[in-house]
């Protein structure tokens, strides 16, 4: 088993999903002892996509500058990282309803046309197949899957787009109200996690 455990909390070793994460893994990796975990945390930096990336990734070019170089070594080791992976353990906090901006950032670098998903005359059709995604949910106030959720819909729907349907969460929500509440809601999630 090949694991990719991300983390994306700016609040560190405050923060509910970075522990949820760790959890995670620990239940995956006590299962399959020889289980290999790659671990990125995106707070340490994911360069977001611009008119640079979009040139260098998406279109190519015959001789490409220093920084076009440095954006598609930077987007291919992020895809690379999930392509290796069987199973997927993403941190998800919630911030003004919605995700981080450095988890959208990894996920626009690994939407990639006719490597992670390709477009058909059926519509768009995901690359990223036979893979699992663990995702923990945490907010302090915004409830998992209500109106006011854009978060949780939303990574759903980008790793669907790519291909990853077996998606899983553990949602901590609630926790500014009831933490105690909120965090037995992800460990009562936690237990229904087959490893």
């Amino acid at each position: 088993m090949n694991i990719l455990h991300i983390d994306s909390a700016i609040t560190g070793d405050q923060s509910v999903t970075r522990k949820l994460t760790a959890d995670v893994v620990a239940r995956l990796t006590a299962a399959n002892p020889a289980a290999k975990v790659t671990y990125r945390d995106l707070n340490q930096g994911v360069t977001p996509i611009d008119g640079e990336w979009f040139t260098a990734v998406r279109v190519g070019t015959d001789n490409p500058t220093p920084t076009q170089e440095r954006h598609v070594q930077i987007s291919d080791e992020l895809l690379a990282e999930v392509q290796d992976a069987d199973t997927l353990v993403i941190g998800l906090p919630v911030y003004n309803f919605t995700l981080p901006a450095q988890l959208k950032n990894w996920l626009d670098q690994i939407a990639r046309a006719g490597i992670s998903f390709r477009y058909t005359a059926e519509g768009p059709e995901g690359l990223l197949t036979g893979k699992r995604a663990i995702v923990a949910y945490a907010a302090a106030g915004t409830p998992f899957g209500s109106d006011l959720d854009h978060a949780s819909g939303y990574v759903r729907h980008m790793l669907g787009f790519l291909g990853i349907t077996d998606v899983t969460f553990v949602p901590a929500d609630g926790l500014a109200m009831d933490r105690d509440a909120g965090m037995a809601r992800a460990e009562a999630a936690l237990q229904e996690i087959a490893a």
